[in-house]
């Protein structure tokens, strides 16, 4: 074993026996009181590396005080934005318009009660601000569960339903948060009459509750949501190893018969990890627990030494010494099984099986005391640890198997193009359905999620980048895949809104209905609906950061060794290739 490898495998042990953390800062600064703000997402830049900033930022703590700073900054024709706890959406959604030093953040940070839970009409009514583990918790101290869910459980309802977060289901009314929601309260601009604010309750059977269930944040500030919920169940889940080359085959037929399943797949080693994961009768043994070991505190000392290791072989076009780290992280991720303990301790064997709510999401980074930043998230970027782009769309039903064998397609041509997204645990691919959204998912489909590395230097090349941007290009242009609202590139944002057709009309229309003016509107907003202009950044070494799709040799780098090529298989794809690579 190399030094290298020792180093790597030493930062993982270390990375599972960390027990405490330091949870992440708040997303919003300010230099003078409430005054002078800035806002930025958990990961500390947005896809543009642009710096969002406020005049102030107000902290309403029920929704009285919400509906008065709304009319108020409605009467001063202030541009508005609803912003979370941790802000972990990747793209602009919450930067308000107007002037560099203009705007309103109003944090939903303290609208974060309970309101009410009815058992037996299995009902859960919270405030926005409400985080996804809160809903779980209090859910389960009542009997009752969300079926379906994000596995990070630092989201807000408010921020879930922005950006239509999902888990993995193909049953019911699928895996959606939004489409458990039967009714919302929304405050938005109103006119003179109005007093300068508008409040709806919309309930099951109002049209415009399917713009407000995913609104991107442009309809207003929703203050309170309700669920419809389940009886509280047990799960049983184990995880199968298998070979990849029937993966387009079994995805299906795999998603139609595991309720929960979901699958994490590595393309350069040629294997896929499925998750067997089903509803079992409540008598059945076992208080398992899910404290997924990405989403744990981490060693800040570790991160720092792995994030390292990986801009070295970033500099020295070391995809073999890639290769190697991702089989470890994926073998010790393995032989950990992930995370999964049989009794909240200690992880016996498979099948783990345990009540929902201690399997359905985790994120105990979240839930700790300040130690220093000795540990921490391990994408806090108060430390050096990791910084990624990440890239997660849609694939429908239909064109799934296609899409998986276009990606084999270039591994095969390129055996090490992927183990840099191995290095974070692979594709995950989560199962989506129809939603009454009107942005909400179209129609049963797989959704990719792509974690891979990004430079602290803007115009620095990545490692395989054609291949990471061809796949994005296959996905998005040839398959017509829907984006993720709170992930990805400014690229996979184009043309997004067309897709949804005849809903996608429906919600510009409600849009102008609740804020005619345009106050929670920003440029970028604009951009992804398609009000105005398009999201490209055109400018030297813009492809890099996906701010374009390259047309011209500049908007791969500034120096001549990266060109703007076809793709490899989709010719229609435009990628920055590197010329000479010493790729070893």
């Amino acid at each position: 074993m190399s030094g290298q490898q020792v180093l790597r495998l030493n930062c993982l042990m270390l990375l599972l026996m960390v027990v405490c953390c330091t949870p992440p800062e708040d997303p919003i600064k300010c230099s003078t009181g409430n005054s002078n703000c800035t806002i930025t997402n958990s990961y500390g830049a947005f896809p543009d590396r642009s710096v969002c900033r406020a005049s102030t930022t107000a902290y309403p703590t029920t929704e009285e005080e919400l509906i008065s700073i709304v009319a108020n900054a409605t009467k001063d024709g202030l541009k508005m934005k609803a912003a979370t706890r941790f802000s972990h959406s990747i793209p602009k959604l919450v930067c308000p318009g107007g002037g560099r030093e203009e705007g309103l953040l109003i944090s939903t940070k303290n609208l974060n009660k309970v309101l009410n839970i009815d058992q037996g009409a299995m009902t859960m009514t919270v405030e926005s601000g409400v985080t996804l583990r809160d809903l779980i918790s209090e859910a389960a101290k009542a009997k009752l569960a969300l079926p379906y869910a994000p596995y990070w459980w630092g989201l807000t309802i408010g921020g879930m339903m922005g950006t239509g977060a999902h888990g993995s289901t193909l049953w019911g009314k699928g895996s959606s948060v939004h489409d458990y929601v039967t009714g919302l309260t929304i405050v938005s601009p109103g006119s003179a009459v109005d007093g300068f604010v508008k409040v709806r309750r919309l309930e099951e059977g109002d049209e415009e509750l399917n713009a407000a269930k995913v609104s991107l944040g442009v309809l207003g500030v929703i203050s309170q949501v309700t669920f419809k919920l389940e009886p509280l169940f047990k799960r049983s889940i184990t995880y199968i190893k298998k070979n990849d080359s029937d993966l387009g085959d079994e995805v299906i037929s795999f998603g139609r018969k595991h309720e929960f399943g979901d699958i994490i797949w590595y393309p350069s080693q040629e294997k896929a990890v499925y998750r067997v994961d089903d509803r079992v009768s409540s008598n059945t043994s076992g208080d398992g627990l899910y404290d997924f070991i990405p989403f744990r505190p981490t060693s800040s000392l570790a991160l720092a030494l792995i994030r390292t290791t990986e801009d070295n072989q970033e500099s020295l076009d070391d995809a073999n010494g890639k290769c190697t780290g991702a089989k470890l992280v994926t073998t010790t991720l393995s032989t950990s099984a992930y995370g999964l303990t049989n009794n909240g301790v200690i992880f016996k064997g498979y099948p783990v099986i345990g009540y929902h709510h201690r399997l359905q999401a985790s994120g105990t980074c979240l839930d700790s005391n300040n130690d220093a930043k000795i540990t921490a998230c391990a994408w806090d970027h108060r430390i050096k640890g990791e910084f990624f782009h990440q890239t997660t769309f849609s694939v429908a039903l239909s064109s799934v198997k296609a899409f998986i064998q276009d990606i084999q397609a270039l591994v095969k041509l390129e055996p090490k193009a992927l183990c840099g997204v191995e290095l974070y645990n692979g594709i995950l691919m989560r199962y989506v359905t129809s939603s009454t959204a009107y942005l909400g998912k179209q129609e049963e489909a797989v959704d990719f999620d792509i974690t891979y590395y990004r430079s602290k230097d803007p115009l620095a090349p990545r490692l395989y980048e054609d291949i990471l941007e061809e796949i994005e290009q296959i996905a998005v242009i040839k398959y017509g895949a829907l984006p993720h609202w709170g992930k990805n590139r400014n690229v996979a944002f184009e043309g997004a809104l067309k897709k949804y057709k005849k809903n996608g009309e429906k919600f510009l229309n409600v849009k102008k209905i609740y804020d005619p003016l345009g106050l929670f509107s920003s440029e970028w907003s604009d951009q992804v609906l398609g009000v105005k202009g398009g999201l490209s950044i055109v400018k030297e070494g813009c492809a890099l950061e996906g701010l374009c799709r390259c047309s011209e040799d500049a908007h791969c780098a500034p120096t001549k060794s990266y060109l703007c090529r076809p793709g490899k298989l989709f010719k229609e794809a435009r990628v920055c290739t590197r010329l000479n690579s010493k790729k070893h």
